[in-house]
C-alpha cells in the first residue's frame, strides 16, 4: 500500500514539473501564463500579470519575491536579481508595478526571439486565397 503512495506522490511531482517549469507561475487553459504571490501574513493575493512566456511571468514572480522576502526569497532566476531591484515601499501596488515592468519587458524579449528564429513554427508567406490548389499539394491523398 505504501509503495503505490509514493508511486502516485512522484507522478503527481513528474506531472507538476511538466506544467509549472517555475516557481509562483501556472498556465492557463488558453496557453497564458499568469503570476501571483501571496502577501505575507495574510489571506490576499498580488497579481503579477498575464505573460505569453512562462520565463516572463517566473522573472515577475521573482522581482515580487524579492521585495517581499529579500535575500531569503526562493528564485527562479537567482542571477537576474540586483540589489537595486528592491522596492521601498512595500505596498502592494508597488510591488505590482515593479513585477508587471519586469515580466512585460521579458515578454516582449522572449516574443522578439522566437518571432527572429529561422525555425520558427509561424508560416511567414501569406498564401493566396485567390490561387487554386495544385493537383500536388491535394489533400485527397
Amino acid at each position: 500500500m505504501e509503495g503505490k503512495c509514493c508511486a502516485t506522490t512522484e507522478k503527481r511531482k513528474q506531472r507538476q514539473q511538466q506544467e509549472k517549469p517555475y516557481r509562483g507561475i501556472r498556465m492557463r487553459k488558453w496557453g497564458k501564463w499568469v503570476a501571483e504571490i501571496r502577501e505575507p501574513n495574510k489571506r490576499s493575493r498580488i497579481w503579477l500579470g498575464s505573460y505569453s512566456t512562462p520565463k516572463a511571468a517566473a522573472r515577475a514572480y521573482d522581482t515580487a519575491v524579492f521585495c517581499l522576502r529579500g535575500r531569503s526569497a526562493r528564485l527562479n532566476f537567482p542571477e537576474y536579481i540586483a540589489e537595486e531591484d528592491e522596492v521601498q515601499d512595500l505596498s502592494a501596488a508597488s510591488i505590482r508595478k515593479k513585477a508587471t515592468e519586469v515580466g512585460a519587458r521579458v515578454d516582449a524579449m522572449e516574443t522578439a526571439l522566437h518571432a527572429s528564429e529561422p525555425n520558427s513554427s509561424r508560416v511567414s508567406d501569406k498564401p493566396d486565397l485567390n490561387e487554386y490548389p495544385s493537383p500536388e499539394s491535394s489533400d485527397d491523398d
